[in-house]
């Protein structure tokens, strides 16, 4: 499942395993990686899933309990009920904490899932040891000439909610729209893991059977567009939102490019999560863009040095993942 070799010296890569945890109408979806060792609890993105982190996972996994969830209303949790929003991914985090030790945790969130993991700590900061966040979890500015949030998220994420609206007549088929995203011009196994999983029978919502053929019928992605939408507003930087520092140490990984992989527009700018996070230690991950920096190698090898750090002001000023 990882395109990674054990590093020199370390152990086998941990075995995977997907179970359920009881939480509000149902039960999340976790993927975890490693019986032993300090627990991390991971939250993924707006249409994403726990497999987001199938690279960090197993090289975490090796002395950790790596605990990657599926947010409520995607992956296999699509089907938890509504409210959607922070505080209730958050009280679901908080489920999961418990279910694996009861804390306190690190906790790590990769874009939307970032905004999860801060509002964990300052619901449940008990249970926080402190967070990772990786490109995401700062407000971010509406874009210039947007004159509403639905506008705004249209802008900035309409190609990816494109995709909850469409049907795909194969796996092959949904592998090639991701294939063709500009910031998956490195295709791996992770990246086909990755869209494999979030692809569902779009009348069952059940994972389409593998067989040599491929899978043929009717598709849909699984996140369900209705959650993504109920989330979307509350990672914007609106009137009346202000600066607020985060109860527990935190470490923010920016993406040095963007969500296209664009080299001069990364989703953050230097120094906005620090300036909206206050006493959070900002760091740039080089070379990689929004997804690589967990589904790439260079990223997901900064992910788990922030994670195996101490101490977030321990971390330097650029992380390369070298």
């Amino acid at each position: 499942m990882s395109d990674r070799r054990p590093a020199p010296g370390r152990g086998p890569e941990p075995a995977y395993r997907r179970e359920g945890v009881p939480v509000r109408g149902g039960e999340l979806r976790v993927g975890v990686w490693g019986d032993r060792g300090p627990l991390v609890v991971a939250a993924h993105g707006i249409t994403s899933s726990h497999m987001a982190w199938t690279l960090v996972g197993p090289e975490l996994g090796r002395d950790h309990r790596f605990v990657a969830v599926d947010l409520r209303g995607r992956g296999g949790s699509r089907d938890l009920p509504a409210p959607y929003g922070m505080a209730a991914h958050a009280d679901d985090l908080a489920a999961v904490i418990a279910r694996y030790g009861g804390g306190p945790a690190v906790l790590a969130g990769h874009s939307m899932g970032g905004f999860v993991v801060a509002e964990t700590a300052r619901r449940h900061p008990h249970l926080v040891d402190r967070l990772v966040l990786v490109d995401g979890g700062a407000p971010l500015p509406l874009p210039p000439g947007a004159g509403d949030v639905p506008e705004a998220i249209e802008r900035t994420v309409g190609p990816v909610l494109a995709r909850l609206r469409r049907t795909f007549g194969s796996r092959a088929e949904y592998r090639d729209l991701w294939r063709a995203h500009p910031a998956f011009a490195d295709w791996t196994g992770a990246c086909a893991a990755y869209a494999d999983y979030d692809l569902v029978d779009a009348e069952t919502g059940l994972p389409p059977r593998r067989d040599p053929a491929g899978a043929q019928g009717r598709f849909t992605a699984a996140c369900r567009i209705g959650a993504a939408l109920a989330d979307a507003p509350e990672v914007y930087a609106l009137p009346g939102v202000r600066p607020r520092p985060l109860p527990v140490p935190a470490v923010f990984l920016r993406a040095a490019r963007g969500m296209l992989d664009e080299p001069d527009a990364p989703l953050y700018s230097p120094g906005r999560a620090a300036a909206w996070l206050p006493g959070t230690a900002e760091s740039t991950v080089d070379g990689v863009n929004h997804y690589t920096i967990t589904l790439g190698p260079r990223g997901s090898a900064a992910v788990a040095g922030a994670v195996r750090t101490s101490l977030p002001r321990a971390v330097p000023p650029s992380l390369t993942g070298k």
